[in-house]
C-alpha cells in the first residue's frame, strides 16, 4: 500500500501503453491481467516515460498479489480437487444460452457506464469480434477510428481466457477451469504435485525479483508458497477476475458467455441469488469478499434470461481495516457487425 500511496501522483499513462506494459509484467510477475475488474481508461493523460509505464504495471500487480484466488489446492489432481458443475441456475442459463438462435452480426459489442472523477458519466466501449480482435474507445467514433485502422488491442492473455471460456462452453470444464485459473502463469502449482508446486512458486518468485532489478528497485525477500484457505482464495480470486474479465469483454458472444457462466458456477464463494431489475429478472452473482482480498465484496448483476452482464458493483466490507472503494458499472451488450462499427453505426 505504501507503493500505491507514493505512485499516486505520478501521471497515468494512456491506455494502449499502460495495457502493453502491465501485460509484460504481470506475465512476468505470474499475476493476472484482469485480478482487479475494471473499465480501460480512455482520459487524455500526458505521455509517461517506460519507468513511469514500468511502475504502473509493478502497483497493478502489487494490488492483485493480495486478492488472487481459487479452489484447486497444489498437490491435487484436477479431477479429485476442482468443484464439479453442479445444477445451478448458471448451468441451465448456460445451456439456454447455448441452444438460442444465433444473433446476426461478427462482433460483440460492450458498452459500459461509470462515475467519472467529477461525477460525470464516463462511457467506454469494447468491441470482440469472432476473430478474437479487441477495439475499444471512449466514443462511438473513437471505437470507429480505432477499428477502422485495425488498432487490434487483443493481448495473448485475451486470446487465453476467450479460449479457456469457450473451452468451458462446449468440452471439459474442469480443465476449462484450469487453464483459466492459470492463465497468466501457474505459480501456484495448481493440479501439480507438492514438489512440482514448490518449483513452480520458487520459479514465479524469482521472475517477480527479475522484474524489481530491471527497475532497479529493492527485490522483496521471497514468500513462502500460500497453502490451505490462503491458496483457495488465491485461486478462486483468478478463476473470478479472469472469467469475469472474459465476460466484461466478449458478453455478446454466445459462447464466451455461456462458457463464463459455466466457470462461475464450479465457485462455492459465489452465491446466485434471484431479484427483479425494473421490472424484469435478473440474477445476481455475489463473490465473497475473502476471494477479493477482504476489503469488500463484488455483485455481478446478468440478465436471467440471456446471461448478459447488467451491474457490477463492489460493495465494501463492514468493519474491514482497508474497505474497498465502493464503485458501480452498468453495462450495454449487443451483436454488431463490425463493418457498421467502423461506420460509426453503433
Amino acid at each position: 500500500m505504501d507503493l500505491m500511496k507514493k505512485l499516486r501522483d505520478v501521471p497515468s499513462p494512456g491506455a494502449e501503453a499502460y495495457d502493453q506494459a502491465r501485460a509484460d509484467l504481470l506475465t512476468a510477475m505470474t499475476e493476472p491481467a484482469a485480478a482487479v475488474v475494471r473499465p480501460q481508461r480512455w482520459f487524455s493523460w500526458p505521455r509517461a516515460g517506460a519507468a513511469v509505464l514500468a511502475a504502473a504495471a509493478v502497483v497493478a500487480a502489487v494490488v492483485v498479489i493480495g486478492p488472487p484466488g481459487g479452489d484447486v489446492p497444489a498437490g491435487t489432481a484436477p479431477s479429485e480437487a476442482a468443484p464439479r458443475v453442479v445444477e445451478s441456475p448458471l448451468v441451465k442459463l448456460a445451456s439456454d444460452v447455448r441452444a438460442a438462435a444465433a444473433l446476426p452480426g461478427d462482433s460483440s459489442l460492450v458498452i459500459g457506464t461509470k462515475p467519472a472523477p467529477d461525477s460525470s458519466p464516463y462511457v467506454f466501449y469494447t468491441v470482440y469480434t469472432d476473430r478474437g480482435q479487441i477495439f475499444k474507445g471512449d466514443s462511438a467514433q473513437n471505437l470507429a477510428a480505432s477499428a477502422g485502422k485495425n488498432d487490434d488491442q487483443a493481448q495473448p492473455y485475451d486470446a487465453k481466457v476467450m479460449a479457456a471460456a469457450r473451452q468451458a462452453a462446449s468440452g471439459d470444464v474442469e480443465k476449462a477451469r484450469i487453464a483459466m485459473i492459470t492463465v497468466s502463469g501457474n505459480a501456484f502449482g495448481v493440479g501439480l504435485s507438492p514438489a512440482e508446486a514448490d518449483r513452480a512458486w520458487a520459479a514465479a518468485e524469482e521472475k517477480k525479483a527479475e522484474v524489481f532489478r530491471r527497475l532497479g528497485k529493492e527485490v522483496p525477500a521471497p514468500r513462502p508458497r500460500p497453502t490451505g484457505e490462503e491458496l483457495e482464495n488465491l485461486i478462486g480470486n483468478h478463476l473470478w477476475s479472469n472469467t469475469t474479465y472474459a465476460l466484461f469483454v466478449g458478453a455478446a458472444n454466445a459462447e464466451v458467455r455461456a462458457g463464463v457462466l459455466k466457470l462461475l458456477a464450479t465457485m462455492p464463494d459465489v452465491t446466485i441469488g434471484e431479484a427483479d431489475l425494473e421490472g424484469r429478472p435478473v440474477l445476481t452473482l455475489t463473490a465473497a469478499a475473502a476471494i477479493l482480498g477482504g476489503g469488500g465484496s463484488q455483485v455481478l448483476t446478468i440478465d436471467a434470461g440471456n446471461g448478459l452482464p447488467i451491474r457490477s458493483e463492489v460493495v465494501p466490507a463492514a468493519g474491514s481495516p482497508d474497505p474497498s472503494t465502493p464503485s458501480v458499472v452498468q453495462y450495454r451488450s449487443s451483436r454488431v457487425h463490425l463493418a457498421d462499427v467502423v461506420a460509426g453505426k453503433i
